[in-house]
């Protein structure tokens, strides 16, 4: 299975860019990948949210729950249905001298175990290139 890990300094504070990265429904405005992301349930330390990309011109759909650990600065996700066998993974912020270091998880499994050897290798490039440019737009977000 398929093991992306993304990381990148921003300049801030933890919690302000915690803030920022907790609300998944406002990614669209600032990653152009993204559709469409709906809260479709909000609890106490979690939300289920259903997600719209476009990459590459293919339409890839899910819904995830999100768990959120605001005293950590960390966020899980793991898909709970959609187009991916499987999809999970997390955010870390990390406080450093100059800034915070943000890691971007990705923890995924196409799904056809006879092409997987072929098309894991081309989705590993795909789920990098596109974490970080979730990173950079959050960087950006961040630090306008």
């Amino acid at each position: 299975m398929p093991y992306v890990e993304s990381k990148t300094t921003i300049k801030g504070d933890g919690a302000k860019i915690y803030d920022i990265i907790k609300d998944m429904a406002a990614y669209p405005n600032f990653m152009h990948d993204l559709v469409s992301v709906e809260i479709m349930e909000r609890g106490e330390n979690y939300t289920v949210s259903h997600w719209v990309s476009n990459v590459d011109g293919r339409k890839i759909v899910w819904t995830e729950r999100d768990t959120f650990y605001p005293e950590e600065l960390k966020i899980t996700y793991a898909q709970t249905e959609g187009d991916l066998k499987k999809m999970e993974g997390s955010w870390l912020i990390t406080p450093q001298a100059d800034g915070c270091e943000v890691t971007l998880a990705v923890d995924f499994e196409f799904g056809i175990p006879m092409i997987a050897g072929l098309l894991n290798p081309i989705l590993k490039k795909k789920v990098r290139e596109n974490s970080e440019n979730m990173l950079n737009s959050s960087t950006a977000q961040i630090e306008k």
